[in-house]
């Protein structure tokens, strides 16, 4: 398997949804807000925002497809970077940090380093062939 792997359907139908309403229900479960009450509600609304940027997406689960896919990825980043900051801002410690920032090491690595390239309609004809020399 390539290091590359979520295409833009994996993250559509196994990542958004699944995780927005992870990230709307495991601070409730998790108890968090131990070490600040804004670690309980950053991941609520986070998880909010999530469902709404995935309806909003054009990718195969979006419903009003109005922002591209490339968007969505670099709002995904933004909020992996904005949870590591959150936790030196708000100054998490204990659960509350280790939550912000496995969330934001995922949340980065699979926009990032794992996400696969978009390919377009002439690529993908030539994808995995080799040219006759």
């Amino acid at each position: 398997m390539p290091i590359r792997f979520i295409t833009k359907s994996l993250h559509a139908y196994l990542i958004d949804y699944p995780v927005a309403i992870v990230l709307m229900v495991a601070p409730f479960l998790l108890k968090l807000g131990q070490s600040n009450p804004p670690a309980m509600w950053l991941s609520v609304v986070a998880g909010a925002a999530a469902l709404l940027l995935a309806a909003l997406t054009d990718h195969p689960t979006g419903l009003i497809r109005v922002i591209p896919f490339w968007l969505h990825l670099w709002v995904d980043r933004a909020v992996g970077l904005a949870f590591i900051v959150a936790t030196f801002v708000f100054q998490f410690t204990g659960l509350d940090a280790w939550y912000y920032l496995v969330l934001a090491a995922a949340v980065l690595l699979s926009t990032s380093v794992f996400n696969a390239p978009e390919m377009g309609a002439g690529q993908r004809a030539t994808f995995g062939t080799r040219k006759a020399m």
